[in-house]
């Protein structure tokens, strides 16, 4: 299994089950719950950081590689896991990707667990990007989410997982919070099958973190598997995708994307646009997952 940085906790306290034999999808989802209920984290779950008006909008997605099937929700308040929601679609309903109330009105059907998701620490930090607002900007909605949302570090974090079975079953999962203050009803990449997310036993698997406006408009996940399949090694792939997006960027946007990728034979590599990143990984028979280097892919601007 790999995972985004943030993800180590997730792998750890999933594998004594994956070595009891858990399937990939629970291995994935079951992951995802540690950092959804991480409050040191403010990029997922709960203690994530909210959107303009203070709420607190949960993306997630999952995806089976062997089938290709998958689901995935949008803008999700007041749910602790949305991962499990995101799941409940992909086996319990005919759709793939439920948004804002409807999503909600769903999770409260298949008996999903409530929370209040906004956290006093994460409460504090919204209140003091607010305060620094000049009048101005405080008074027009659409400028204090221009003014709100300048700085990239806070449109990046989310939480992906891949995980390989020694039966070459293959699952991939994603949660976030999103970019903080982002106008309400945002999506990014993270609940969009083929731009934040893609798994296919056959070939890999591949998911994104950073601008997701980005990786949205060129699928990027899905490129990235499309490259393993054409025989690119996982390193290839994923330089290959960030140089896809560089003609993207210009100076009304922010360039931050770290890619993770896994290959059906198990090779695994991850990429990023911002000098000494790190990934998760974990091994069968391993003590424990480790943080390796990602490599570093210059861009432009």
């Amino acid at each position: 299994m790999i995972a985004s940085a943030n993800g180590a906790i997730g792998i750890d306290g999933v594998w004594a089950d994956i070595e009891g034999g858990l399937d990939p999808i629970t291995a994935v989802e079951r992951a995802a719950w540690f950092v959804e209920d991480n409050l040191d984290d403010h990029s997922v779950g709960t203690g994530g950081l909210p959107n303009l008006e203070g709420v607190v909008e949960l993306d997630a997605s999952i995806m089976d590689g062997n089938s290709r099937r998958a689901g995935c929700v949008a803008g999700l308040a007041g749910y602790r896991h949305p991962i499990s929601v995101a799941r409940a679609v992909m086996e319990r309903s005919p759709h793939v990707l439920l948004v804002g109330e409807g999503a909600a009105k769903f999770a409260h059907e298949v008996g999903a667990e409530g929370a209040d998701l906004l956290t006093d620490s994460a409460k504090a930090i919204w209140e003091r990007a607010v305060k620094q607002l000049d009048p101005g900007e405080a008074a027009d909605p659409l400028t204090r989410v221009m003014a709100l949302t300048t700085d990239p570090e806070k449109a990046a974090g989310t939480v992906n997982f891949l995980y390989l079975a020694d039966d070459g079953s293959m699952a991939s999962s994603v949660s976030t919070s999103g970019w903080a203050w982002k106008w309400p009803g945002r999506a990014g990449d993270s609940p969009v099958i083929g731009a934040g997310n893609y798994c296919d036993s056959r070939y890999g698997a591949a998911a994104c973190t950073g601008f997701g406006e980005l990786s949205i408009r060129a699928s990027t996940a899905r490129m990235v598997v499309r490259y393993l399949a054409d025989g690119m090694s996982p390193e290839d792939a994923g330089i290959t995708a960030i140089r896809d997006l560089e003609d993207l960027v210009d100076s009304s946007n922010n360039f931050i994307m770290h890619i993770v990728i896994l290959a059906a034979d198990g090779r695994h590599a991850a990429v990023s646009t911002k000098a000494e990143t790190m990934y998760a990984i974990r091994e069968t028979d391993s003590d424990g997952a480790r943080l390796v280097p990602r490599t570093y892919v210059p861009v432009k601007g």
